[in-house]
């Protein structure tokens, strides 16, 4: 329902979270790894505008919620009866590639080619005393190529060919 109708749905808050990580997975890894960590602090600081998040060990830790640095990671997720896979999976490599809307702030709307990378589930306090499960995916977008090309398939019909290239915008 949202990507029909992404400029008047402003999406925010929590649900409950209605199927399943699938396995292989790999229990207590850490965030440490490729800046995942500071990506995580922006993410959850983006999530929840009424509190503040940081790593660990920084200054100035007063009323700041610290970040939790392991993370299980799942190769695939189930939605319904749909599997979305990821690159941690060589077997489910072909479904971990998506498109996504965006609404910018001008109202136009993007739509980005992404690859998931893996699914993870990170447990995280949001009120200092439950810790709440939160379930993403890394998602990498691919580059957009600025030349478009048209190809015509009937003189009735026309096919609007997007290109992207093969490498990622950096990670944020």
């Amino acid at each position: 329902m949202y990507s029909r109708t992404i400029q008047e749905s402003t999406i925010s808050g929590k649900e409950p979270f209605p199927d399943e990580m699938l396995k292989p997975f790999s229990e207590n890894i850490p965030l440490l790894a490729d800046g995942i960590l500071d990506l995580m602090v922006t993410y959850y600081n983006d999530t929840y505008e009424n509190l503040k998040f940081q790593k660990p060990f920084e200054t100035d830790s007063l009323n700041l919620i610290i970040i939790p640095l392991r993370i299980n990671k799942y190769c695939c997720c189930q939605i319904g009866s749909e599997i979305f896979g990821s690159t941690f999976s060589p077997r489910h490599q072909k479904s971990s590639y998506i498109l996504a809307k965006f609404a910018s702030e001008n109202n136009s709307i993007d739509i980005y080619p992404g690859q998931i990378q893996f699914f993870f589930v990170h447990e995280i306090s949001t009120n200092r005393i439950n810790m709440e499960n939160h379930y993403l995916a890394y998602v990498r977008w691919y580059k957009k190529i600025k030349n478009q090309f048209y190809f015509g398939i009937n003189q009735e019909q026309m096919c609007n060919v997007e290109l992207w290239d093969i490498e990622f915008y950096p990670k944020s």
